[in-house]
């Protein structure tokens, strides 16, 4: 498994730098990681990113998009708008998550 270093800390990390290690996240990290995409965290990113932890922890899986958008109550329009592009792989990044399942 490779490891990154990242604001002075080494990451386990995949081959396509997702975090590896679950517990190797932390809000700070996801500051970190969102800043190596071009995104500054709010309130309304942290609302997607926990939902998308604490449901990985009881499903053992990343959410879709769909599942964040209908579980977590946010739309979909505004999870294109924070995590702009390709918003369920970017959110899985910062989240310290694996890339969700049907994403390229």
């Amino acid at each position: 498994m490779p490891v990154t270093t990242i604001a002075g800390r080494d990451i386990h990390v995949d081959d396509e730098g997702f975090l590896a290690a679950y517990n190797e996240w932390d809000p700070d990290l996801a500051k970190q990681l969102a800043a190596q995409i071009g995104i500054e965290l709010t309130d309304a990113h942290f609302k997607a990113i926990d939902f998308l932890r604490a449901d990985y922890a009881t499903q053992g899986e990343t959410a879709t998009l769909r599942r964040v958008s209908t579980l977590g109550g946010i739309p979909t329009k505004e999870l294109f708008t924070l995590f702009p592009k390709k918003p369920a792989k970017k959110m899985a990044y910062i989240a310290g998550l694996p890339k969700p399942h049907g994403c390229v």
